[in-house]
């Protein structure tokens, strides 16, 4: 191997010339880097690890994950419309092989980890003045390998674990291991990073990896290990049942998830957002700050004019804004997420109570105000074109009838797709994504700072709580389990959880659902529930109101034309076929 990839060399060459003085520069030549020239420079060595973290992704891209389960429809298909009905085959996955999904991808990851093989192969060798720096290193790299495997595994289940780098003369026939023996990777390389890691990261080192982190990776694969998904039998005869469930002990497994999750907490470096008495704008800053005491581990970017790269790019205003507001929509909440959300007293919204029915919008938990643009929702000042129409600036989803039914004269709502601005673009659902949303920034100027700021958390410590009071439950432990549940609530003024047993769990399920809305963490969840057939298996649903001139206001749900479906093979996804034609060593998926 006598030089590095293509690829991997602009990036690096593109960082040093940005980052580094000119006699540096001069030093080098501008059109390669040999393999031996990273391996002799600690800050190359460091800006190779830097372009690692890539790797882990984030989830403000255009099209979300949740978009691909029962939280949101994206408008623009890009194709999740088969990967929620169930249609994805070995040769076309739909969403899942768009750039979107870069961190979940198998040839992608592979690549990343690649590159983290290289780096355990040569770091030894490299001449550091601080062995901290290169004790710090290691521990950043096992940190991203551990990420990158536990989106492998979660998506896959057992996959193959490459502790080389292959040449192109190299014969690649490579067996997937056990999902036992991933997990039990996953652990080791966070146990390894949390050895040589701070506890936490702060000042010009924020967003690198962190002991807290690689504890926050373990805790939520250990829970994803202890989970109905990978010990029961939901695939019927297959070849290779260890490539997609872990037997043992389920007892132990919980208690391993749990001990986890304490590892975390008895950090004591994090701490849940504090009320301030308006539970609306403490959990809209929760995702909107970039310096939270509940984040243990975020990816933070920084305002720039023009397109970035999908890598980097932070245009959720304009992916996800109403159309009305001159932006595309994007991934909009559907009806099944929204009547999720409890009424302020704790008891669930009833679509059959005629008092709620009148007015679905009143009284609800503060975090559906804080995550979801609902008709005659505050937002922000309308393009220049619509101030006229709405001066106040709120979200018009409704269409108003001159008379008192539906065939008289109307005038439908800005944000619909009816309405006077980027028809193409209006949602079908009649809500739109305002968790981690900055309303500051103007979709209406993409090229001149419509990106924002906002950071993309991957793990924070309320996911860590919830983690704990799983398996609590799971383990029988109802009272310890509703002491951190209630503290979630509680600081959103939420009344506390009384219940015991499985309707217990329910109610943990549904506050998992809600608290961790958009967080990339339901997709997951309802497949390690085993819950796909009650969540999976109902076509897309919105709402369609109605105003008349004697004041009416008629609310309706709808379908809104996207099919889906349940097949319990999509537990998994399937191997793709040129992966299973480059390694035939390879076992595919069951159902596949």
């Amino acid at each position: 191997m006598k030089n590095i990839s293509r690829i991997l060399l602009i990036v690096i060459l593109a960082v040093v010339i940005n980052s580094c003085n000119s006699d540096f520069l001069n030093t080098t030549p501008a059109d390669s880097l040999s393999e031996n020239a990273v391996w002799a420079d600690p800050i190359l060595v460091e800006l190779f690890v830097n372009e690692m973290y890539r790797g882990i992704g984030h989830g403000h891209h255009e099209c979300e994950v949740g978009s691909m389960t029962d939280e949101s429809h994206f408008i623009h298909n890009y194709g999740t419309n088969q990967v929620v009905a169930s249609l994805i085959t070995p040769s076309d996955i739909g969403q899942w092989s768009a750039g979107n999904q870069n961190a979940y991808r198998w040839p992608r990851v592979y690549e990343y980890l690649r590159n983290a093989n290289m780096f355990f192969e040569n770091i030894d060798k490299v001449p550091f003045e601080d062995e901290n720096l290169r004790k710090r290193l290691k521990g950043e790299v096992h940190f991203l390998t551990a990420y990158y495997y536990h989106n492998l595994v979660r998506t896959h289940g057992g996959v193959p674990i490459i502790t080389k780098t292959f040449l192109l003369d190299d014969e690649f026939e490579v067996p997937r291991n056990s999902l036992k023996e991933c997990v039990d990777y996953i652990v080791k390389n966070c146990d390894d990073a949390a050895s040589m890691l701070p506890v936490k990261q702060e000042g010009a080192e924020l967003g690198r990896a962190n002991k807290s982190g690689a504890l926050a990776i373990k805790s939520r694969i250990l829970l994803w290990a202890a989970s109905d998904l990978v010990h029961e039998n939901w695939y019927g005869s297959y070849e290779q049942p260890d490539l997609v469930t872990i037997g043992g002990d389920r007892t132990s497994a919980w208690t391993a998830a749990k001990n986890a999750a304490k590892a975390v907490m008895d950090l004591n470096a994090f701490s849940l957002h504090k009320p301030t008495g308006d539970a609306f704008d403490d959990y809209t800053s929760l995702f909107i700050s970039k310096s939270s005491p509940e984040h243990i581990f975020s990816r933070y970017f920084i305002k720039s004019n023009g397109w970035d790269s999908e890598d980097s790019n932070t245009h959720s205003p304009l992916f996800n804004g109403p159309n009305g507001y001159a932006a595309w929509a994007g991934n909009t909440p559907i009806q099944a997420l929204v009547d999720d959300y409890e009424m302020t007293d704790g008891t669930r919204f009833d679509w059959d109570n005629p008092e709620q029915a009148a007015a679905p919008y009143e009284n609800r938990d503060p975090r559906f105000y804080a995550s979801i643009l609902y008709d005659d929702a505050p937002w922000r000042q309308r393009p220049a074109t619509l101030q006229a129409n709405d001066p106040i600036g709120e979200i018009s989803i409704r269409t108003v009838y001159a008379g008192n039914d539906v065939t008289s004269d109307r005038v439908y709502g800005l944000d619909t797709r009816e309405g006077p601005q980027q028809t193409w673009n209006g949602g079908y659902t009649g809500y739109y994504l305002r968790k981690a949303i900055d309303i500051t920034v103007d979709p209406e100027f993409v090229y001149d700072g419509a990106n924002q700021e906002v950071p993309w958390t991957f793990f924070r410590l309320g996911e860590i709580y919830l983690n704990y009071a799983e398996a609590c439950i799971e383990l029988g432990e109802d009272n310890e389990a509703k002491i951190y549940l209630n503290m979630l609530r509680d600081r959103v003024g939420m009344p506390d959880i009384t219940e015991t047993g499985d309707a217990l769990r329910q109610r943990y399920r549904q506050e998992r659902r809600i608290e961790m809305a958009f967080e990339q963490s339901r997709y997951f969840d309802v497949r390690r529930w085993l819950i796909g057939p009650q969540t999976q298996d109902m076509n897309s649903t919105g709402i369609v109101i109605n105003e008349f001139a004697d004041g009416r206001v008629e609310y309706s749900v709808h379908e809104v034309g996207q099919v889906r479906g349940w097949d319990d093979k999509t537990n998994f996804l399937p191997i793709l076929q040129d992966e299973m034609n480059r390694n035939t060593m390879l076992i595919q998926n069951p159902g596949y």
